[in-house]
Protein backbone atom coordinates (compact mmCIF):
# COMPACT_ATOMS: atom_id res chain seq x y z
CA UNK A 1 0.00 0.00 0.00
CA UNK A 2 0.99 3.42 -0.69
CA UNK A 3 -0.51 6.24 1.11
CA UNK A 4 0.78 9.99 -0.67
CA UNK A 5 1.17 13.49 0.46
CA UNK A 6 -3.03 14.10 -1.05
CA UNK A 7 -4.63 11.75 1.18
CA UNK A 8 -5.02 8.45 -1.21
CA UNK A 9 -3.83 5.48 -1.08
CA UNK A 10 -3.24 3.14 -3.85
CA UNK A 11 -2.80 -1.15 -3.83
CA UNK A 12 -1.14 -2.70 -6.18
CA UNK A 13 0.47 -6.70 -6.43
CA UNK A 14 1.95 -8.56 -8.92
CA UNK A 15 5.18 -10.01 -10.85
CA UNK A 16 4.71 -9.66 -14.02
CA UNK A 17 1.45 -8.42 -14.37
CA UNK A 18 0.13 -6.03 -11.83
CA UNK A 19 -2.61 -4.86 -10.27
CA UNK A 20 -3.36 -1.30 -9.27
CA UNK A 21 -6.34 -0.59 -7.70
CA UNK A 22 -7.80 2.86 -8.32
CA UNK A 23 -7.05 5.70 -5.76
CA UNK A 24 -9.28 5.55 -2.67
CA UNK A 25 -9.27 9.01 -0.36
CA UNK A 26 -7.87 8.44 3.21
CA UNK A 27 -7.46 12.00 4.71
CA UNK A 28 -7.07 15.93 3.87
CA UNK A 29 -7.14 18.64 6.65
CA UNK A 30 -11.33 17.88 7.31
CA UNK A 31 -11.98 14.32 6.97
CA UNK A 32 -10.15 10.83 7.87
CA UNK A 33 -11.84 7.68 6.80
CA UNK A 34 -10.67 5.00 8.91
CA UNK A 35 -11.98 1.65 7.57
CA UNK A 36 -11.64 0.08 4.29
CA UNK A 37 -12.08 -3.43 2.41
CA UNK A 38 -9.62 -4.00 -0.10
CA UNK A 39 -11.31 -6.66 -2.94
CA UNK A 40 -8.59 -9.37 -4.43
CA UNK A 41 -10.50 -10.43 -7.95
CA UNK A 42 -9.28 -13.80 -9.32
CA UNK A 43 -10.37 -15.50 -12.55
CA UNK A 44 -9.19 -19.29 -12.22
CA UNK A 45 -6.49 -18.58 -9.36
CA UNK A 46 -4.57 -15.17 -11.15
CA UNK A 47 -5.41 -11.75 -9.95
CA UNK A 48 -6.95 -9.62 -12.46
CA UNK A 49 -8.19 -7.01 -10.08
CA UNK A 50 -8.11 -4.99 -7.21
CA UNK A 51 -10.86 -2.51 -5.89
CA UNK A 52 -12.29 -0.53 -2.91
CA UNK A 53 -15.44 -1.95 -1.97
CA UNK A 54 -17.38 1.16 -0.77
CA UNK A 55 -19.39 0.11 2.40
CA UNK A 56 -21.87 3.13 2.59
CA UNK A 57 -23.14 5.38 5.35
CA UNK A 58 -24.88 3.12 7.27
CA UNK A 59 -22.25 2.74 9.85
CA UNK A 60 -22.37 6.13 10.66
CA UNK A 61 -25.37 6.69 12.36
CA UNK A 62 -23.52 4.38 14.93
CA UNK A 63 -20.74 6.69 15.88
CA UNK A 64 -21.80 10.15 16.94
CA UNK A 65 -18.57 11.81 16.10
CA UNK A 66 -18.73 9.97 11.93
CA UNK A 67 -19.50 12.02 8.50
CA UNK A 68 -20.70 10.79 5.60
CA UNK A 69 -18.84 11.34 2.60
CA UNK A 70 -20.16 11.10 -0.86
CA UNK A 71 -22.73 8.55 0.16
CA UNK A 72 -19.79 6.07 0.13
CA UNK A 73 -17.39 6.19 3.13
CA UNK A 74 -17.90 6.93 6.97
CA UNK A 75 -15.26 9.85 7.84
CA UNK A 76 -14.14 11.23 11.14
CA UNK A 77 -13.27 15.17 11.50
CA UNK A 78 -9.35 15.05 11.47
CA UNK A 79 -9.35 17.41 14.23
CA UNK A 80 -10.84 15.02 16.32
CA UNK A 81 -7.94 12.20 15.54
CA UNK A 82 -5.28 11.79 18.52
CA UNK A 83 -2.65 12.73 16.03
CA UNK A 84 -4.18 16.26 15.51
CA UNK A 85 -4.46 16.44 19.05
CA UNK A 86 -8.42 15.36 19.67
CA UNK A 87 -9.15 12.37 21.51
CA UNK A 88 -10.13 9.45 18.69
CA UNK A 89 -7.64 6.73 17.75
CA UNK A 90 -8.24 7.42 13.65
CA UNK A 91 -5.54 4.14 12.79
CA UNK A 92 -6.71 2.77 9.72
CA UNK A 93 -7.86 -0.27 9.31
CA UNK A 94 -8.10 -2.58 6.05
CA UNK A 95 -9.56 -6.04 5.48
CA UNK A 96 -9.18 -8.08 2.58
CA UNK A 97 -12.00 -9.91 0.88
CA UNK A 98 -11.37 -12.21 -2.34
CA UNK A 99 -14.31 -12.87 -5.72
CA UNK A 100 -14.05 -14.77 -8.69
CA UNK A 101 -12.75 -18.47 -9.02
CA UNK A 102 -9.53 -20.35 -7.57
CA UNK A 103 -7.53 -22.95 -9.99
CA UNK A 104 -10.08 -25.42 -9.95
CA UNK A 105 -12.95 -22.87 -10.57
CA UNK A 106 -14.13 -22.59 -6.97
CA UNK A 107 -15.58 -19.93 -6.19
CA UNK A 108 -14.24 -17.09 -4.14
CA UNK A 109 -17.14 -14.70 -2.62
CA UNK A 110 -15.85 -13.94 1.16
CA UNK A 111 -16.54 -10.45 -0.37
CA UNK A 112 -20.44 -10.88 0.08
CA UNK A 113 -19.36 -11.48 3.60
CA UNK A 114 -17.34 -8.44 4.43
CA UNK A 115 -20.65 -6.59 6.35
CA UNK A 116 -21.54 -9.40 8.61
CA UNK A 117 -17.15 -9.96 9.33
CA UNK A 118 -17.37 -5.93 10.72
CA UNK A 119 -19.69 -6.84 13.30
CA UNK A 120 -17.66 -8.88 14.86
CA UNK A 121 -14.59 -6.71 14.88
CA UNK A 122 -12.46 -6.97 18.16
CA UNK A 123 -11.01 -3.52 17.04
CA UNK A 124 -13.70 -0.98 18.69
CA UNK A 125 -13.22 -3.67 22.03
CA UNK A 126 -9.62 -3.31 22.14
CA UNK A 127 -9.38 0.58 21.66
CA UNK A 128 -11.99 1.26 24.50
CA UNK A 129 -10.48 -0.93 26.47
CA UNK A 130 -7.03 0.44 25.76
CA UNK A 131 -7.83 4.01 26.14
CA UNK A 132 -9.79 3.31 29.55
CA UNK A 133 -6.55 1.83 31.10
CA UNK A 134 -4.20 4.53 29.32
CA UNK A 135 -6.74 7.77 30.60
CA UNK A 136 -6.47 5.87 34.53
CA UNK A 137 -2.73 5.70 34.32
CA UNK A 138 -2.61 9.44 32.96
CA UNK A 139 -3.99 10.44 35.99
CA UNK A 140 -1.45 9.21 38.17
CA UNK A 141 1.35 10.62 36.23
Amino acid sequence: MIQDSYGYMVAFAGHRYAARSPPAFVANGTYTVTSFTLVLEFKRGRLQNLYWKRDGCAKCSSNSKAVCLNNQDCALQTSTCKSHGGTVDCSIGIQLAFSGTDRHLAVLNSWYEVKNLRQYSLYGLYSNLRDSLTSQYDKFF
